[in-house]
């Protein structure tokens, strides 16, 4: 059969390509190989949320005291714990199914393979192939763990996030490799649950993408939780043999030290899956690992488009599907079926989302770069310590900080660590995307009490107008 649109993938950019694609008028067809929705839904995001809540609510039980609640003898249960996880993860999926009938889209199973101009070879689980024709081709084949070489996934001693997700009982201790948004969040998971946990991380700072302050204040709050943190570290090698695992760790003046646990967990980045896709045999263009696109997500050949994390820039759900929709409205453009040149992305006006605790959440220029770019820059700090909300709801650690460019105003980046936060951070997002400045900001009227009027408090303390400190 032959399709206008075949999107090869369908997770977080994958299935709302296929939809949007949907939605201007073409055929469409999605090709998975394993669950609808794909890692996010089945194995990222989403799950790793649910586990995350449970976490949270044993903490809130254990210290009810602290909010006059008397809880005696709260325990978990890790397989329940487990479980629910799962749970919610086959009913997002199942959602996704839910759409792709009413959208009228093709789900086809297996793995597909670029076949030459508007073709793709989609062999199946049972070993059957068949090819699948369409005009063009969206590749949203999404990304996997990175193995170190001295660190080689066993799934058993030595694991990666998917069995991070569904180890069949709780870890007595365990060594987290790796300090980006999957390292903390599975920190702060296993330590809520009694797990001993030792971060070790490479960069002189955990999660090494985030400004400074950001930085520090969650290994504040980590090793005020138990957490143990190595930085400027980095694992040389791991001996499974016997009960646990003996990590050497190599530490910044050159001496090694060994750290021994029951699991390590690797969590030091993506890479993409563009293996066995048909690239080079048809003239499509990759550098550093990535596929090569253009401004609207089109590769090195015209109709074959590509987005998520298999091409460059930040590995993140909100991304690939943002790029998703785009791939299909240029493909709608071309078509004379979307009737404007859709806007091209904007990498720089991209949030970042940590669902730790406290949680992280950040768009645009750290403090850093904006120096480095040549800014003068107003930067303002508002402490959670002084949130009305915040000390109502106990939850008074963190700060939101911002950044102005001095001459105009222009905001520059805004970053944010306490509870929360990955629900305030669309703001900035916005208030950027409009070209919002300081002076704006300050006189749009936020909400009182609110954790979300900490971002307009910060802002006055850039241009020393605070009130409430």
């Amino acid at each position: 059969m032959a399709y206008d649109v075949i999107v090869i993938g369908s997770g977080p950019g994958g299935y709302p390509a296929a939809i949007r694609a949907s939605q201007l008028g073409f055929k469409v067809a999605i090709i998975e190989k394993e669950a609808l929705g794909g890692i996010c839904l089945n194995w990222g995001c989403i799950p790793t949320k649910a586990l995350l809540k449970s976490a949270q609510v044993y903490e809130y039980a254990k210290h009810g005291s602290t909010y006059g609640i008397n809880i005696s003898g709260a325990q978990h249960d890790f397989g329940a714990v487990i479980k629910r996880s799962r749970g919610v993860a086959d009913k997002m999926s199942k959602g996704v199914q839910f759409l792709m009938k009413k959208n009228k889209i093709d789900v086809i199973m297996g793995y597909g393979r670029i076949a030459g101009k508007g073709k793709v070879e989609v062999s199946g689980a049972d070993g059957k192939k068949q090819m699948v024709e369409g005009k063009y081709i969206i590749i949203a084949t999404g990304g996997r763990a990175r193995q170190l070489p001295s660190l080689p996934i066993d799934g058993k001693k030595i694991i990666g996030y998917r069995e991070a997700m569904v180890l069949p009982e709780q870890p007595k201790s365990m060594i987290v490799v790796g300090s980006g948004a999957i390292g903390v969040e599975f920190a702060y998971f296993y330590n809520s649950m009694g797990t001993k946990v030792t971060i070790v991380e490479f960069m002189p700072k955990i999660v090494p993408v985030e400004d400074d302050d950001i930085s520090k204040e969650l290994e504040k709050q980590y090793k005020k939780q138990g957490i143990e943190i190595m930085t400027n570290a980095s694992v040389e090698k791991v001996e499974s043999a016997g009960n646990g695992v003996k990590a050497t760790v190599k530490k910044q003046d050159g001496s090694t030290i060994t750290l021994e646990a029951d699991i390590v967990l690797s969590a030091v980045g993506v890479v993409a899956n563009i293996e066995d896709l048909g690239l080079e045999q048809n003239g499509i263009k990759t550098d550093k690992g990535r596929i090569v696109i253009d401004k609207y997500c089109q590769t090195s050949v015209p109709g074959i488009y590509a987005i998520g994390d298999c091409v460059p820039n930040q590995a993140l759900a909100h991304k690939a599907s943002k790029e998703g929709i785009l791939a299909a409205e240029h493909i709608g453009y071309n078509e004379k079926k979307f009737h404007h040149m859709p806007e091209a992305m904007d990498f720089g006006n991209i949030p970042g989302c940590t669902y730790c605790t406290p949680e992280i959440a950040s768009v645009g220029m750290t403090e850093k770069a904006a120096k480095d770019a040549g800014y003068e820059i107003k930067v303002g700090k508002f402490p959670f310590m002084a949130s009305g909300k915040a000390s109502a709801a106990g939850a008074t650690d963190g700060f939101v900080k911002v950044i102005y460019d001095a001459k105009y105003g222009e905001f520059l980046g805004c970053h944010m660590i306490g509870s929360n936060v990955t629900e305030m951070i669309a703001e900035a997002v916005v208030a950027r995307k409009l070209e919002t400045t300081a002076h704006e900001i300050l006189n749009a009227v936020h909400p009182h009490p609110t954790m979300s009027e900490a971002l307009k408090e910060a802002t006055a303390v850039a241009y020393g107008e605070a009130i409430d400190i």
